[in-house]
């Protein structure tokens, strides 16, 4: 008797882990998500996660997106793109920018000035993807590409005018973000984010290029004092390139009613939000840096901002002529972006 109670008890618990507690089965597909940032993150508390959990409700469970935070499934972050390439992981969310000319025709939307805001260059892109990645994403199932709300200056000092900068090494988003430091005449280096604490710390770097969404992941708050936006309508020095892209294979082998739940929550269908949700997060961000009293706040007064804007026309001509070496069109693909951006705009 004891042990029919035993198989009946292990039976039950078979048919729990099975089917879950409430009764719904399990899910048929499990998808492998993985990025370099940590769940506290604010893209991955606002984005990542919830578009995860929306997936699995979507599907009726019978998607299940399960995240590795902070490359949980090793490697380091510019392998994401090769590993969801590769079919290591089914889901990345990265930056292109992270392995310099992969996807030299995104970097357009990285120039300085060439931004406006999240949601014009989010819907910008989508766009641009159309008419001009189809050979840069032929490898990969495209959920969404986007922005956030630009870069500003954090810094131990104060930055006021370009000559502030000088004797300065920041961090750059990327090599465009290099040579725009560059062209200011500061050093500039790229180094992964989670380097910039340590590298603060020990003063390697004397301050990065970065919004406020992402700011409190590496502590700007407290390991910088000063953050320098300019004067007009483009405040904000320049945007990186995200990608949020799924293996090819791993999206051809769902069934036709499932892929049209992956559909209806990428592209455009998801490219409003997503600029708007990258909006709303610069303000838990800046709620952050400015919680830190000896924290000051800098709008760039109009003439400075114009030297600073004038000095990024060089990094326009350096990018021409790097992109041009591999037949790309560098003015064609600027313009083009420009009016994307202005169709879309507020």
């Amino acid at each position: 008797m004891k042990k029919t109670l035993l198989s009946a008890a292990a039976g039950a618990a078979l048919a729990l882990g099975a089917f879950g507690v409430n009764g719904a089965s399990a899910a048929e597909v499990t998808l492998r998500m993985h990025t370099f940032i940590p769940p506290v993150a604010n893209p991955a508390k606002h984005f990542l996660a919830p578009w995860a959990k929306k997936i699995g409700k979507a599907s009726g469970g019978r998607i299940q997106v399960k995240p590795f935070w902070a490359m949980a499934l090793g490697g380091k972050a510019p392998q994401l793109i090769d590993q969801v390439k590769d079919g290591v992981v089914d889901v990345a969310w990265t930056l292109p920018g992270f392995t310099a000319g992969r996807m030299p025709r995104a970097e357009v939307f990285e120039l300085p000035f060439v931004h406006r805001d999240a949601i014009s260059t989010t819907l910008a892109m989508q766009d641009f993807k159309d008419k001009h990645l189809q050979n840069e994403m032929k490898d990969f199932h495209v959920l969404i590409m986007h922005a956030h709300a630009g870069v500003m200056f954090m810094t131990k000092k104060p930055v006021l005018k370009i000559e502030d900068l000088k004797g300065m090494t920041l961090r750059g988003h990327n090599r465009i973000g290099v040579w725009f430091l560059q062209a200011l005449g500061t050093a500039g280096i790229a180094t992964p984010l989670g380097r910039i604490p340590s590298m603060l710390s020990k003063n390697v770097i004397q301050g990065s290029m970065l919004p406020f969404e992402i700011a409190p992941a590496v502590k700007m708050h407290e390991l910088t004092s000063h953050f320098s936006t300019l004067s007009g309508d483009q405040p904000r020095m320049a945007t990186a390139v995200f990608t949020f892209m799924m293996n090819k294979n791993s999206y051809a082998k769902l069934p036709p009613d499932l892929k049209k739940v992956i559909d209806d929550n990428s592209g455009r269908n998801i490219a409003r939000s997503i600029g708007q949700t990258w909006e709303n997060i610069e303000i838990p961000g800046e709620k952050v840096m400015r919680s830190k009293s000896k924290n000051k706040f800098h709008v760039i007064n109009p003439a400075e901002s114009k030297r600073i804007k004038d000095a990024a026309k060089g990094v326009y001509k350096r990018w021409f002529g790097v992109v041009g070496k591999v037949g790309v069109d560098g003015p064609a693909l600027l313009a083009d972006a420009l009016a994307m951006i202005a169709k879309h705009a507020k």
